[in-house]
């Protein structure tokens, strides 16, 4: 596994280092010092270098490198998830732009940081409300000191994103299913890409150590518990990635989501859709060049969602010959302007409601060139974002909160769909 951790500054010193393994020595800072930083190649090249029969797998914060070293063939994945959680947890600790300065102020904490994070090269505890708990800075007392018998349990346990013996006055939920829509459709008006990246950001505010039971309509579930009666519509979610509190073994058996929620703010789960994408807009454009001088653009674009939701912060960028002098524009409503330095028409829309069509069009005036050169045509851009909209289809079923003490637990549940490469080719 990883044999040494270092941090280095832009000159190439080696500020702080840590030993786990003896197969390493300090001596192969100094090539990677001379090979990597000194030959500037840090942002140029991969972020893995394999000097002197030892792989350096390295990335940076501001001006310092946190750089990891071993001769063993490690997962590179797991080794930069490592430097990124190193990262983080200094961030918690010294400020979100901690500088070499507060580095070199702070060297015994980091120590002992490092040794709870890593034990023999092996990636332990990174979660920081846990390290907070036993390792802060000397002017720092936790508000709750743990007692040394929960203590062990919380460092060695399954379950260190969650400490036992929190409590709130009102037991609630929120959920926000967060969708990103990505379209690519050709001058033809075939759809060449078209796909749904979604995630599932929760905030938990709940007493005790509860359990969750979490369910989407899911097609493989819905399928199931609908065998033999009246079939329900679902939708088929590919690609989920899950945060570690999930049961990763009970969603393989039966598809279902159970979970030990943290306390707070998190991200449950990654999704993506490719199938039955209800898009929210459809664009119609039109494009017409007359000669050098001359081109017209025409653009429809169609509410494909309910009358009773509306769009907000629609903005439309359509692009216009890099020769364009006037643009005269007329549009149903929003506010639509010719933007020379992006080369393109803005046309902002703060209210699109659901189900409405509104219509631009636009009469450029071109400026002649010596060297005539046929436009490119680059695709029109939207942006956009829908409240309570999922373009996937996915919906929340159920969130089943299971406690000893058998509390109420209040939920809320909220979608937003917003553009992801949303574009249009002309």
């Amino acid at each position: 596994m990883i044999s040494m951790i270092m941090v280095l500054n832009q000159k190439g010193e080696i500020m702080i280092s840590r030993q786990y393994r003896d197969d390493v020595s300090r001596v192969a800072a100094d090539s990677f010092r001379l090979q990597v930083i000194a030959a500037k190649e840090a942002s140029s090249q991969a972020p893995i270098r394999r000097i002197e029969n030892c792989s350096f797998i390295y990335t940076r914060h501001l001006s310092m490198y946190f750089v990891a070293l071993t001769k063993s063939n490690v997962n590179p994945a797991l080794v930069f998830e490592y430097l990124f959680q190193k990262i983080r947890v200094l961030k918690a600790y010294l400020g979100e732009d901690f500088d070499e300065n507060s580095m070199r102020n702070n060297m015994t904490l980091i120590y002992e940081l490092m040794d709870e994070t890593m034990d023999f090269g092996y990636p332990q505890n990174c979660a920081v409300d846990v390290l907070q708990m036993y390792i802060n800075l000397a002017n720092v007392k936790p508000q709750d000191e743990p007692e040394p018998e929960q203590l062990t349990k919380q460092i060695t346990g399954a379950i260190d994103w969650r400490r036992e013996g929190i409590r709130h006055k009102k037991n609630e939920v929120y959920i926000d299913v967060l969708e990103s829509v990505n379209l690519m459709v050709s001058t033809s008006g075939a759809i060449l890409r078209n796909e749904v990246t979604g995630r599932v950001q929760m905030n938990t505010k709940l007493t005790g150590m509860p359990e969750c039971k979490f369910g989407l309509n899911d097609k493989l579930v819905i399928e199931k518990e609908s065998a033999g009666g009246k079939k329900k519509p679902g939708v088929e979610i590919d690609d989920c990635v899950f945060h570690r509190c999930v049961r990763l073994g009970k969603f393989d058996a039966d598809r279902t989501i159970t979970f030990i929620p943290p306390d707070g703010e998190f991200e449950l789960m990654r999704y993506r859709v490719n199938d039955n994408v209800n898009l929210p807009f459809r664009l119609i454009p039109a494009v017409q060049e007359e000669g050098q001088t001359k081109c017209s653009i025409n653009l429809k674009v169609i509410a494909n969602f309910s009358e009773k939701l509306f769009a907000t912060h629609v903005v439309i960028k359509i692009p216009v010959p890099k020769n364009t002098s006037k643009a005269k524009i007329k549009n149903s409503f929003g506010r639509a302007k010719y933007e020379p330095e992006q080369n393109a028409i803005v046309w902002r829309i703060k209210k699109f409601p659901g189900k409405a069509t509104c219509m631009l069009s636009s009469d450029m005036e071109l400026v002649r060139t010596v060297r005539p050169k046929a436009w490119e045509r680059p695709p029109i851009n939207v942006d956009f974002q829908v409240p309570m909209f999922t373009a996937s289809g996915v919906h929340v079923r159920f969130l089943r909160v299971y406690d000893k003490s058998g509390y109420h637990t209040n939920r809320w549940v909220r979608y937003i769909t917003k553009a992801g490469g949303y574009q249009v080719k002309i």
